[in-house]
C-alpha cells in the first residue's frame, strides 16, 4: 500500500508541475515560428524567427476634436531571431507578406487642434481591424493622394485576420519643436484564415500578436491646418518597427479537461490515504 500511495503521489505532483509549467509566464514572452511560403503556393524559402520588423505606410486623420482614424499597411521587411537578422530567402523578391490594417481611436491627451511638434498628444485605439497577406512578387507601397496603396507582384491571398486586444498611440515633438515622431502599440488576436494552416509552424499557431509602431522625422508627412480634417501620413516609417506573437494559450475545453484531472487525482489520492489508514 505504502508503495501505491508514493506512486500516486508523485503522480499528482508530476501533474501539478506540467500545470505550471503551462501557466508560467514563459508563455508570454515573444514565441519562436515557421513560416513557409511554399506550403501556400509562394516561391519562397521557409524563415524561422521570433520577430517581424516592417515598415508603416499609413494616414492618421482626425475625425473630430479627440477622435480618429488610421489606416494603411506594414510592409513586413525583414525577419530577426535572437536578436539577429533571420535570412529569409525569396522576400519581397519573388514573394512580399504585409499586413493590411484599419483602426480607429481618441486622444486622451491633446486634441486635433494641438501643434504636435510644440506639445506631447496621447490616445487609446477603440478598434482594430487587419488581414495578414501574401503575396506573389514584389508589393510596392506608396500614396494616391493621402491614401495608402498598394501594388502587389502578383495574386494575393489573406493568411491571417485578427482585431484589437487594446492599444495606445502617442506623439513626442522633435528637433526642437520643429518636427515630431508618433509612435503606436497594440496587442491584437491572431487566426490563421482557413486552409493556411501549413504556411505557420506550430500548429495551432499562437493566438495573440503584439504590434510596436515608430517612425523617422523625416517619413512623417502633416497636411491640414490642425483641427478636424487634418492629420499625418507616415511613409515608408522607421524599420525598426516590427510585430512578434504570444506563445498559444490552451482553448477553455482544454483547461476544464485538465482541472477535472486534477480533481479525478486528488479525489483517487484522497480515497488511497482512506484505505491505508485502515490497512
Amino acid at each position: 500500500m505504502g508503495a501505491a500511495m508514493n506512486e500516486l503521489t508523485r503522480t499528482v505532483r508530476s501533474a501539478l508541475l506540467a500545470a505550471a509549467l503551462v501557466i508560467a509566464p514563459a508563455a508570454a514572452q515573444a514565441a519562436t515560428f515557421t513560416f513557409t511560403p511554399a506550403n501556400v503556393g509562394l516561391t519562397g524559402a521557409a524563415v524561422t524567427a521570433d520577430n517581424i520588423l516592417v515598415s508603416p505606410f499609413s494616414n492618421l486623420t482626425f475625425t473630430g476634436a479627440t477622435t480618429f482614424t488610421e489606416s494603411g499597411f506594414l510592409s513586413i521587411t525583414g525577419f530577426q531571431l535572437g536578436g539577429s537578422n533571420a535570412a529569409a530567402g525569396g522576400l519581397n523578391g519573388t514573394y512580399s507578406l504585409y499586413f493590411q490594417f484599419s483602426e480607429t481611436g481618441q486622444l486622451t491627451t491633446g486634441t486635433s487642434s494641438t501643434d504636435p511638434r510644440a506639445a506631447a498628444t496621447a490616445g487609446v485605439l477603440d478598434t482594430l481591424t487587419y488581414s495578414f497577406i501574401g503575396a506573389s512578387g514584389n508589393a510596392i507601397f506608396g500614396f494616391s493622394g493621402l491614401t495608402p496603396t498598394v501594388t502587389p507582384g502578383g495574386a494575393t491571398q489573406t493568411l491571417a485576420t485578427g482585431s484589437l486586444v487594446s492599444g495606445s498611440t502617442a506623439t513626442t515633438p522633435a528637433n526642437g519643436n520643429t518636427a515630431f515622431v508618433p509612435t503606436e502599440d497594440a496587442t491584437v488576436t491572431f487566426a490563421v484564415a482557413a486552409g493556411k494552416q501549413g504556411f505557420f509552424t506550430p500548429n495551432p499557431f499562437n493566438n495573440t500578436m503584439f504590434i510596436t509602431l515608430a517612425s523617422t522625422v523625416a517619413a512623417v508627412e502633416p497636411f491640414g491646418t490642425g483641427g478636424p480634417g487634418s492629420g499625418f501620413l507616415i511613409n515608408n516609417g522607421d524599420s525598426t518597427s516590427h510585430v512578434n506573437f504570444q506563445a498559444a494559450v490552451p482553448e477553455p475545453a482544454t483547461w476544464a479537461m485538465m482541472l477535472i484531472g486534477f480533481v479525478g487525482l486528488g479525489f483517487a489520492f484522497r480515497r488511497s490515504r482512506r484505505k491505508a489508514a485502515f490497512a
